[in-house]
């Protein structure tokens, strides 16, 4: 029974600390998505650049690993979350057409956390855009804020869940780089399953990286560049 003398805020402290052990065994949700991971550093920032060249027409490899490792349905429903999927581009004047993987971009000024009103929209240290599933009411401002259509809505009760990546009916979610992953050392499931070895991931603040010395030497394109946001994700040939 809640004494009558705690006050609203130290009683909504108090139940943040038990949800954050009650969500599944042995995470640490609360905890995980506040980045006290010590992976989360800001003299990281992790990035990907993808090379459309090498991105095949058709191939979905890196949709499927991502629905696999997250425990994404990978349905077509509306209702379906859908943290990467694969977007056709046609070029008008010469008919080039390209196909490539469309995911959260990982913005540096990321606006779904300029507008979330509880916080819940979050990026870490190591420039890694998430969100915390206690904090988010569902209101999806910030699905409306961004401009890469990259936010889905959870709107049914989930079941079978990968205990490494918690989700919740009623919240907002979008790709986490496999923030799971990363914190372990091992790079994104999407880049992972990549045949054609198209996406490249690593630490853009590094100049020894391999992913920086290849964005030194290629041209490369930030979508929607004219936001200023800038995304962690390149594109190579686009």
């Amino acid at each position: 029974m809640i004494d009558n003398t705690l006050n609203r805020r130290q009683f909504l402290k108090s139940s943040v600390g038990v949800a954050a052990v009650a969500v599944a065994p042995g995470i640490l949700l609360y905890g995980m998505a506040n980045g006290s991971s010590e992976g989360a550093s800001a003299k990281v920032r992790w990035g990907m650049l993808i090379d459309t060249s090498h991105c095949a027409e058709g191939c979905n490899d890196c949709v499927t690993a991502c629905n696999k490792e997250n425990g994404l349905s990978g349905g077509v429903a509306a209702t379906d979350s859908q943290w990467i999927r694969k977007i056709e581009i046609k070029e008008i004047a010469g008919g080039r057409q390209l196909s490539l993987p469309m995911m959260c971009q990982h913005c540096e000024n990321p606006p779904c956390v300029d507008v979330c009103p509880t916080t819940a929209s979050f990026k870490r240290a190591d420039g890694i855009v998430l969100v915390d599933k206690h904090r988010c009411i569902g209101c999806r401002y910030c699905m409306m804020a961004c401009p890469y259509k990259a936010r889905s809505f959870v709107h049914e009760a989930l079941h079978d869940q990968n205990p490494d990546v918690p989700r919740g009916k009623g919240t907002v979610e979008s790709c986490t780089m496999c923030v799971h992953r990363v914190d372990q050392g091992l790079q994104p499931a999407c880049a992972d399953a990549c045949a054609n070895k198209a996406i490249l991931f690593g630490n853009l603040n590094d100049p020894d990286s391999e992913i920086a010395k290849k964005i030194r030497t290629v041209a490369s394109v930030q979508v929607r560049a004219d936001l200023r946001l800038n995304p962690g994700v390149r594109y190579q040939g686009l």
